[in-house]
C-alpha cells in the first residue's frame, strides 16, 4: 500500500479548489470530453468531482485489465443517493446494487433463469412471437416504427418473460417509470449524490426539484413492480402460471421465503425490464439509422438474405455472416452506452496501481465506450459506417474488434442478460431485412430527407428523432406475415 501511495495520480486536467473538475465536464456529451482529453493525457486520466476520486478509462486494454483481470478490486459500486435511496428505494437493482453476498444473490437468479439451455429456448420461441407480431403492426402502421419496437416488440417481450404475460397497461406502466428515471438524470447529474445531506430537504423547499420528482417516480416504480408480481402468485396458487422469470423465482422459493427476500425477488424481476429496454430500442433505431444512411449496406444484406433464405424462413445466424458484420459495426458505429458513467459506475474497493499510476481506494471508475470503439489503432477510418472492416480478420483481432464486448459491461458487472437483448436485435434486423424495404423518407416536393447523425446524450443514447420510408418488400411478404408465416 504504501509503496503505491508514492506513485503519481494519473495525468488529467487542473483542478480547482472545493469542486475539483467539476465545472470542466459538462452535463450532456461526457464520453466526447473524455475522448478529447484523451489525447492530451492519454488512456488513463484522473480527475476530482468535488471530493470524490474519478478515474477515466479510454482504451479497450486499459478496460479489460482493471475491469476484468482485476475484477474483485473493482466490481463495487459507489453509493448512489440519487438511484439506490431515491429513486430505486422501491426495489433493489442488480445493475446500481454494491458488490457483496446480496449481489451475488442476484446475479445467480438471472443466471439460473435467463443463461440456462432450456431459458433459451423457452425464450427464443416467445421472442419470434412478438417478433411476429411486431411486424404485423408494422405493416398497418409503418409510420410509428419506434413505437412498436419500444411497446410491441421490447416493452412487451421483457414483460412476458418477466411475468408471463404481456399486457399493454404493464408496458406502458413500466415504460412511465423508465421514462421518469431516465429524465431524473441518475446519479452525477444532481448535487445530491456529492451531498447525500440534502436527501433530507422536505419537497416544498425551492431546490428540491430533484427530490420531487424521484418520489414521483418512486410511488409509480411500486406499483409497476407490485401488481405484476403479485398476479404471477396468485396464478401459481391457482396452478394456471405461465412460465415466466418472476415464476421461477417463487417456484425455486418454494414458498420458504421472507418478506424481505420477496422484496428482492419483486426488485429482480422488476429490473429485467427496467434494465432491457433502452439499450435494445437504441440499438435497433441505431441500426434503422444506418440503413437510411448506407442503402448499399442495406441492399448488400437483403441480397445475402435472398441467398440463403429458403421457404421464406429465416435461418440460423451462421448462414448470414454480412448481416453479422452490419450489426458488429451498429453496436461500435454508436454504443447504446457510450459511457459507463456516472450513472453506472465501477468502484474501487482497495487502492490498486497500474501503468505506474496510483489509483486510490473509492474511486469512480467510468470506461469511455466511446472512444474504445473510435480508437484508430484498431479501427480505420472509424467515423465511417463500413461493416466490411469485421471481414476476413484474424480470431484475436476479431475479438479486439467486437464491440459486443464492450457494450454490455466489463468483467463481474457484465449484462446478466446480453444473450437476450442481442438475440432481440438480431430477430428484428434479420425480419426487416426479409421482408421490407428501408430507404430515405422525401418531403412534399420528392426530395429525399437525409437525417441527422445526431445522438441524445444520456445513459442510453438514442438517434435524434428521423424520419425514414419503411414498407413491405411485397404484396406475398404482406400475405405471408398476415399469415403469421415469417419467423
Amino acid at each position: 500500500m504504501d509503496r503505491k501511495r508514492r506513485l503519481p495520480l494519473p495525468p488529467g486536467p487542473s483542478r480547482l479548489p472545493f469542486v475539483g473538475n467539476v465545472l470542466q465536464i459538462p452535463f450532456d456529451y461526457q464520453h466526447v470530453t473524455f475522448a478529447n482529453w484523451k489525447k492530451q493525457y492519454g488512456d488513463l486520466i484522473y480527475a476530482r468531482a468535488f471530493q470524490q476520486d474519478v478515474v477515466v478509462l479510454n482504451s479497450t486494454k486499459a478496460a479489460r485489465d482493471l475491469l476484468e483481470k482485476r475484477g474483485q478490486k473493482y466490481s463495487d459500486r459507489p453509493r448512489m443517493v440519487m438511484f439506490n435511496e431515491l429513486l430505486y428505494a422501491f426495489y433493489p437493482a442488480l445493475p446500481t446494487m454494491p458488490y457483496g453476498e446480496r449481489w451475488r444473490q442476484h446475479r445467480g437468479w438471472y443466471q439460473m433463469a435467463l443463461q440456462s439451455s432450456a431459458a433459451q429456448g423457452s425464450y427464443h420461441s416467445l421472442q419470434q412471437k412478438q417478433s411476429r407480431r411486431f411486424f404485423v403492426e408494422l405493416i398497418h402502421s409503418p409510420q410509428a416504427f419506434m413505437s412498436h419496437v419500444n411497446s410491441r416488440l421490447i416493452g412487451s417481450t421483457l414483460l412476458e418473460i418477466g411475468y408471463g404475460y404481456d399486457d399493454d397497461e404493464f408496458v406502458r406502466m413500466a415504460e412511465k417509470v423508465n421514462v421518469g428515471v431516465f429524465e431524473s438524470g441518475g446519479p452525477g447529474a444532481t448535487l445530491v449524490d456529492f451531498f447525500p445531506v440534502l436527501k433530507y430537504l422536505p419537497t416544498w423547499l425551492p431546490g428540491a426539484g430533484f427530490k420531487r420528482k424521484a418520489l414521483e417516480v418512486r410511488d409509480a416504480g411500486v406499483i409497476s413492480r407490485t401488481i405484476p408480481f403479485e398476479r404471477v402468485k396468485r396464478e401459481m396458487l391457482s396452478g394456471v402460471a405461465r412460465p415466466s422469470f418472476a415464476q421461477t423465482l417463487l417456484e425455486k422459493a418454494d414458498g420458504s421465503h421472507t418478506e424481505s427476500f420477496e422484496f428482492d425477488l419483486m426488485g429482480a424481476a422488476a429490473t429485467l425490464y427496467g434494465a432491457g429496454t433502452d439499450t435494445t430500442v437504441a440499438t435497433i433505431t441505431s441500426f434503422l439509422l444506418a440503413m437510411v444512411l448506407n442503402p448499399a449496406v442495406f441492399d448488400k444484406v437483403q441480397a445475402e438474405m435472398d441467398a440463403v433464405v429458403h421457404n421464406r424462413r429465416l435461418r440460423d445466424r451462421d448462414s448470414l455472416p454480412y448481416l453479422e458484420c452490419v450489426l458488429k459495426e451498429v453496436y461500435r458505429w454508436f454504443a447504446p452506452v457510450p459511457l459507463v458513467t456516472f450513472c453506472l459506475p465501477h468502484s474501487l474497493v482497495d487502492a490498486d496501481g497500474f501503468e505506474g499510476y496510483y489509483i486510490p481506494a473509492g474511486a469512480t471508475v467510468l470506461a469511455n465506450i466511446w472512444a474504445m470503439t473510435r480508437d484508430p489503432e484498431i479501427y480505420y477510418d472509424p467515423e465511417v459506417f463500413r461493416p466490411e472492416r469485421f471481414q476476413d480478420v484474424q480470431p484475436d483481432m476479431a475479438d479486439l474488434m467486437d464491440a459486443r464486448k464492450l457494450v454490455f459491461g466489463f468483467g463481474r458487472r457484465i449484462c446478466p442478460g446480453r444473450s437476450l437483448a442481442e438475440s432481440n436485435v438480431w430477430l428484428v434486423a434479420a425480419g426487416i431485412m426479409a421482408t421490407m424495404t428501408v430507404r430515405k423518407a422525401r418531403d412534399a416536393f420528392g426530395n429525399e430527407m437525409i437525417p441527422s447523425v445526431t445522438f441524445l446524450s444520456g445513459t442510453v443514447s438514442h438517434p435524434m428523432p428521423f424520419q425514414c420510408d419503411v414498407r413491405p418488400r411485397s404484396e406475398q411478404t404482406v400475405a405471408l406475415i398476415m399469415k403469421d408465416k415469417i419467423g
